[in-house]
C-alpha cells in the first residue's frame, strides 16, 4: 500500500478504517430522514390532507415500491456517468429538497418523487464504497457490513422517536422538517469526511481490456447473484411480516399487560433495531474468532442459517398461538424478536457484503442496486402472503411463514457451492491493486 492507502485503511473507530464511520453516519442520517418521513406519511395524508384510507394506502404503497425501484436506474447512472461520490452528494441534495417540499401541502407528489429520485442515486452509491476501504485479504472486511447495518438500525430507531414525536405534538411540518435536517446532517458528514473515503473506481468505458471481466465469467457471476437475490426475495416474503401481520397479532392475539401497565403495541417494533444494535458486536466477535481458526462459515451458509433462524422464530409463534388460544403472553413475542433478529443478522448484511464483493469491475453501484431490488420483490411477495392472514388461523399462518423462510434457507444452502466458486474466482482474478484503485491518481 502507498501512504494514502495506509491512511484510509488504518484502524480507527471500532478498529475499522475511519471511512467506515463516515459511511455509517451518513447512512444513519439518511435512514433517519426516510423513516422519519415515512412514520408520519399516512397520518399526514388522512388527518391533514383528508385523503381516504384507500387513497392514502395507494400513495404510500406506490411510494415505497418506487423507493426500492429507482436504485436500479440510479446505480446505472452512477457506474456509467456520475461516479459514486457525485451520485451520493446529488442524491442527498435532491432528497433534502424533497423533505422540505413536504412543508407545502400542494407539493406532496413532487416531494415524494424528489425523495425517490434522490434515493435512486444515493442508496446504491454509498455502500458500494465500503469494500474499497479494505485490501482483499483484510480480515476486517467480513464485519464491515455488519457494523454498517447497525447504522441503518440506529437511524430507524431514532426516526419515530424524534420525527414522530415532533409531528404528533407540534405539527406535521416540524416532523418533516426534522427529517430534512437529518438528511442535511448526513450530507455534511459525507462531504467533510471525504478525505477518508476511497477514490472513484474507473467507469466501465474507462476500464483497460485487462480489467474487463470475460463475458462467460460475468454471465456466471450475474447468474449466481441473481439466484441469491431470488432466495432473498423469498426470505423477505416472511421477513417483512413484522410490520404487517405481526403487528396485527400484537394487537389482537397478545396479552400486553406488565403488571398494571399495558405495553403499547408499537413498542414491540422497536425491539428489532434495538436488538440489531445489541447483538451485532457479539456476532462479529464470534465470526472474528471463527475466522482466526479458519472455521468461519461461507457467506451462503451463513445466509442459510439466518433464514432457518427466522423460520424457527415463526414456528415458535405458531406453537405459542396454537397453545395459548389467542391470548399469548408478550414475553413470547419478545422471544420471537430475539430469534428473528439473530437470523436477520446472518442473512441481510452478509448478502449486502456478498453483492459488493462479487460486483464485476465497473458495476459496483449497479450490483448494490440489484441487492436492494430484491427488497422491492420481497415486499410485493410479503404483501401477497399477508392476504392469507384473514383466510386462515393465526397459528397456521405463522407455520406457513416458517415454511417460506425454511424454503429460502434450503435454496441458499443449495447455492453454497456456486457462491463459493464465484468467491474463489473473484479472489484469483483480483489483486490488491484492482480491489483498491490507485490513490496517487
Amino acid at each position: 500500500m502507498n501512504a494514502v492507502t495506509q491512511s484510509i485503511a488504518k484502524p480507527g473507530w471500532l478498529r475499522q478504517p475511519p471511512g467506515l464511520a463516515i459511511l455509517f453516519f451518513t447512512q444513519m442520517w439518511e435512514i433517519f430522514s426516510y423513516y422519519g418521513m415515512r412514520t408520519l406519511l399516512v397520518y399526514y395524508m388522512t388527518k391533514q390532507l383528508l385523503f381516504s384510507q384507500q387513497h392514502a394506502s395507494m400513495v404510500y404503497g406506490v411510494y415505497i415500491a418506487t423507493f426500492y425501484f429507482t436504485p436500479i436506474l440510479g446505480g446505472i447512472v452512477s457506474d456509467r456517468w456520475l461516479g459514486r461520490k457525485r451520485s451520493v452528494i446529488i442524491g442527498a441534495v435532491i432528497m433534502s429538497f424533497g423533505h422540505f417540499l413536504m412543508a407545502s401541502e400542494s407539493m406532496l407528489y413532487f416531494a415524494l418523487a424528489a425523495i425517490a429520485i434522490g434515493n435512486g442515486l444515493f442508496l446504491p452509491s454509498l455502500p458500494s464504497q465500503i469494500d474499497d476501504l479494505y485490501a482483499k485479504d483484510d480480515p476486517r472486511r467480513g464485519s464491515a457490513y455488519n457494523f454498517y447495518y447497525v447504522g441503518i438500525n440506529v437511524g430507524g430507531l431514532l426516526a419515530p422517536l424524534v420525527c414522530g414525536t415532533l409531528g404528533e405534538l407540534y405539527g406535521w411540518h416540524y416532523g418533516f422538517g426534522a427529517a430534512g435536517v437529518g438528511m442535511l446532517a448526513g450530507l455534511a458528514i459525507y462531504t467533510l469526511g471525504g478525505r477518508w473515503l476511497p477514490p472513484e473506481r474507473p467507469k466501465v468505458k474507462d476500464l483497460a481490456p485487462a480489467q474487463r471481466m470475460p463475458f462467460a465469467a460475468m454471465k456466471q457471476r450475474i447468474l449466481t447473484l441473481a439466484a441469491v437475490a431470488v432466495c432473498v426475495m423469498v426470505f423477505r416474503g416472511a421477513y417483512e411480516q413484522t410490520g404487517n401481520t405481526i403487528a396485527l397479532w400484537a394487537d389482537v392475539g397478545l396479552d400486553r399487560n406488565a403488571g398494571d401497565f399495558v405495553i403499547p403495541m408499537t413498542w414491540f417494533q422497536s425491539l428489532n433495531p434495538f436488538l440489531v444494535i445489541f447483538m451485532t458486536p457479539v456476532l462479529v466477535a464470534m465470526w472474528t474468532k471463527q475466522a482466526s481458526r479458519g472455521r468461519e462459515p461461507a457467506p451462503a451458509k451463513k445466509m442459510a442459517l439466518g433464514a432457518f433462524g427466522v423460520s424457527l422464530a415463526f414456528l415458535l409463534l405458531a406453537l405459542v398461538d396454537a397453545s395459548a388460544q389467542g391470548h399469548a403472553h408478550w414475553v413470547w413475542l419478545a422471544a420471537f424478536f430475539v430469534l428473528f433478529t439473530a437470523g436477520e443478522l446472518f442473512i441481510l448484511p452478509i448478502g449486502l457484503s456478498l453483492f459488493a464483493r462479487l460486483a464485476p469491475a465497473g458495476y459496483a453501484a449497479t450490483s448494490i442496486a440489484a441487492w436492494y431490488f430484491a427488497s422491492f420483490g420481497g415486499n410485493l411477495l410479503a404483501g401477497a402472503l399477508g392476504t392469507l392472514w384473514s383466510a386462515m388461523g393465526h397459528a397456521a399462518f405463522f407455520a406457513v411463514m416458517a415454511g417460506v423462510a425454511a424454503l429460502a434457507g434450503t435454496l441458499l444452502r443449495l447455492l453454497d457451492p456456486a457462491v463459493t466458486r464465484a468467491e474463489t474466482m473473484n479472489g484469483q482474478a483480483s489483486d490488491e491493486r484492482s480491489r483498491i484503485p490507485s490513490y496517487t491518481d
